[in-house]
């Protein structure tokens, strides 16, 4: 998987993607999605967290090679659906802003973006995972 989204360029050297794996895997497997090729590759995978108030995506890659060809919606689907499941009301997803392509296919899906007097992201690193992190 890590060389999945190193082919996506999700990877950041300040975030250790085994330890990324590895954290959520210990805290809730269930929203850990992956899809492979007949080959077994990985070529597709997604994380879901939800807190009891809303849902969160991550990591969410589809290889380069295979884009275009529904993974990433179907990947969103599932992800939604288990979401709803467990009674979520509503689904957030974290995207670089320089990101424009993966916002539009977010948009595409409904989402839409939140203005600053609605809510903003901030951040404090509790682990330092690699360098400048």
């Amino acid at each position: 998987m890590v060389a999945l989204w190193q082919r996506a360029g999700l990877v950041r050297p300040w975030n250790d993607p085994d330890r990324d794996i590895d954290r959520k895997v210990a805290d809730s497997p269930w929203g850990m999605l992956v899809g492979v090729s007949g080959s077994d590759t990985v070529i597709a995978s997604i994380m879901v967290g939800y807190d009891g108030h809303r849902g969160s995506v991550f990591y969410l890659a589809v290889d380069p090679a295979h884009r275009g060809r529904g993974y990433g919606a179907a990947l969103m689907e599932h992800a939604e659906a288990l979401l709803l499941a467990r009674g979520c009301p509503k689904v957030n997803v974290s995207v670089r802003a320089e990101n424009a392509g993966v916002i539009g296919f977010y948009r595409r899906r409904g989402y839409r973006l939140e203005d600053a007097s609605h809510a903003v992201t901030l951040a404090l690193r509790l682990v330092a995972d690699g360098p400048g992190g």
